[in-house]
C-alpha cells in the first residue's frame, strides 16, 4: 500500500487534543510508515505552542515523523493583538515555521495530501 499523505489543520485551540488524537488512531491503524503526517497550526491554535502539555504530546508524535508547522502571520497577529506573543527562536525545534498557513495548505493539497480538520 502506498503510503498514506495527510494535511492535519488545527485553527482552534479546542481542537487540538482531538488533532493529536486522530494522528495516534492513524498510526495505530496504518503504523508510524504508513503515513506522512503533517500538522499545520495557525490563527489562534498557534498558543498551544507554550503549553507544555501539548508540547509533550507534539514531540512524541514529532518523534514517530510528525511534521508540526506553525503560521508565521499567526504568530505576529496574535501577539499584535496582545493574546499571546511566541518569539518563533523560542519553539521547540521540532515545530517548523511556514510563512502563510494558507498557502502551506494549498501546497500540501496541490502535492496530494488529504486535508483534515478536525
Amino acid at each position: 500500500m502506498e503510503k498514506l499523505k495527510v494535511l492535519f489543520h488545527v485553527n482552534e485551540n479546542e481542537k487540538w487534543n482531538a488533532a493529536l488524537g486522530n494522528i495516534t488512531n492513524l498510526f495505530k491503524d496504518v503504523g508510524d510508515e504508513g503515513a506522512d503526517v503533517v500538522v499545520l497550526a495557525n490563527g489562534p491554535s498557534v498558543a498551544a505552542f507554550i503549553d507544555a502539555d501539548k508540547v509533550d504530546q507534539m514531540k512524541a508524535l514529532a518523534e514517530r515523523s510528525v511534521k508540526f508547522l506553525a503560521c508565521r502571520n499567526s504568530l505576529k497577529k496574535m501577539c499584535a493583538e496582545g493574546t499571546v506573543c511566541i518569539d518563533e527562536n523560542s519553539l521547540p525545534r521540532f515545530i517548523d515555521i511556514v510563512p502563510a498557513g494558507i498557502t502551506e495548505i494549498i501546497k500540501r493539497q496541490h502535492d496530494g495530501y488529504a486535508y483534515v480538520k478536525p
